[in-house]
């Protein structure tokens, strides 16, 4: 797969600079990422970017804010978004003891996903993954989609449940090990083919 691998190339040190950036978040943006990825299932991620900077301005994390209002022209479903984010705000900081008291990244991620209301398996691992953590796929239609372009996944899956969920994660792994690029690298290049740019 010369052509996955020239493209790699071409973006290694920004990729890398991107997941270095995520490493070193500031305790008070955590909140905001948790936000974020809340806010992209079924809507574009500058959009969603661009809503969370309104949320910072306002200061969302210790004051009242009107949400739907601020969504509206944001991201899809800003009804059902606006109460993921109200529900998650009160139990921050329960968020942020699991945070601090456990390691594991699946751990995590399974716990978010069953206590964060608006999170499935691939918003908690986009969360944890914008936050520092490694070695989580985020398997959004772009990922999903090169999967199936080099041969990974015979086809696009209609669902995602949990147990097929880990199952191609493990697929990505496997690709990742076969063309020598780091998993979490890959997963960005793989959205970056996509969207054209490495965001987060």
């Amino acid at each position: 797969m010369q052509w996955l691998h020239d493209a790699y190339a071409q973006r290694k040190d920004e990729i890398q600079q991107r997941l270095n950036d995520f490493s070193l978040i500031r305790d008070e943006d955590v909140f905001y990422e948790l936000c974020f990825c809340l806010l992209t299932p079924q809507s574009n991620g500058r959009r969603c970017d661009e809503a969370v900077q309104a949320l910072k301005k306002k200061n969302f994390l210790s004051s009242s804010v009107s949400l739907v209002p601020l969504l509206k022209t944001k991201t899809r479903f800003h009804h059902h978004k606006a109460r993921y984010l109200l529900e998650m705000k009160k139990t921050y900081l329960l968020i942020l003891e699991r945070l601090a008291s456990e390691d594991d990244p699946y751990a995590l991620r399974d716990w978010l996903v069953e206590h964060v209301k608006g999170m499935g398996m691939k918003e908690a691992s986009h969360f944890l993954r914008n936050i520092g953590y490694r070695g989580l796929a985020i398997l959004d239609r772009h990922i999903l989609r090169n999967l199936v372009k080099c041969g990974a996944l015979i086809s696009l899956p209609k669902t995602l449940p949990v147990k097929k969920y880990r199952e191609i994660e493990q697929h990505l792994f496997s690709l990742s090990k076969k063309l020598h690029i780091n998993a979490d690298e890959l997963d960005l290049l793989f959205w970056s083919m996509e969207t054209g740019e490495v965001f987060k």
